[in-house]
């Protein structure tokens, strides 16, 4: 019995002196971990809270849309903007804002396209944004701005619309040799599949450039045209 306490104290004093030198290492990693714990769930909470209410907000900007009421939906937008920034509600949202009030306050719809132009984390409405911002710029004859908003760049999958905006821009200019180089660069981009591909060919072919046929393209009009020979 006397050998099994004097185990038993040994262990104690290990225990003992391994807490004294490591027991407030110990209590501070534990406080940091509970508290990073803490902080996580506090940190998802917040969030679910945040989306749930930008959310709402987005539906009111949508019923707002769907009425036409041009007025409403800027409001709602700018609250959804100052309160919800950074969510994708809010870019969906100012895509939706300028839409509905391009044609009664184009001024505020390209202001919002601006916002989100600047401010979105989604490179595809980013790309949208820029493209319809430089096409609203283009309309109010602020050519210069338009060819900044383009040359900010944009998402692959953007940069064949975004070759066309230019042309675009450049015709209405005046300036058709460079209107022609850049719907050329669109049409190169652009998978021979895709319909808007013969649009930009037909804006080619009426600047005098059109582009030219495939050589398989051509063998195939040579073989038909040969096969039908008399």
């Amino acid at each position: 019995m006397a050998t099994y306490d004097l185990e038993q104290q040994e262990q104690l004093d290990q225990v003992k002196h391994f807490w004294k030198q490591y027991g407030n290492l110990i209590t501070w990693v534990l406080v940091l971990a509970l508290g990073a714990y803490a902080a996580w769930t506090g940190y998802l909470y917040w969030q679910q809270k945040r989306a749930i209410a930008a959310t709402g907000l987005y539906e009111e900007l949508d019923r707002a849309a769907a009425s036409g009421n041009a007025d409403r939906v800027l409001q709602i937008f700018s609250d959804l903007k100052g309160n919800y920034a950074g969510t994708a509600l809010a870019e969906q949202g100012a895509l939706m804002a300028a839409k509905v009030a391009a044609d009664t306050k184009a001024d505020q719809a390209r202001a919002a396209l601006q916002w989100l132009a600047e401010n979105g984390k989604n490179t595809s409405l980013v790309g949208v944004a820029r493209l319809r911002l430089a096409g609203m710029q283009m309309d109010a004859k602020q050519y210069d701005e338009a060819l900044k908003t383009l040359d900010a760049g944009v998402s692959d999958e953007f940069k064949p619309l975004a070759d066309d905006r230019r042309g675009d821009i450049y015709l209405a200019q005046g300036k058709k040799a460079e209107a022609a180089k850049a719907y050329k660069a669109a049409w190169d981009k652009l998978d021979a599949t895709v319909d808007y591909r013969r649009f930009i060919e037909g804006k080619l072919t009426a600047l005098g450039e059109a582009p030219a046929a495939p050589p398989q393209a051509t063998k195939a009009t040579t073989a038909a045209t040969a096969s039908s020979a008399p």
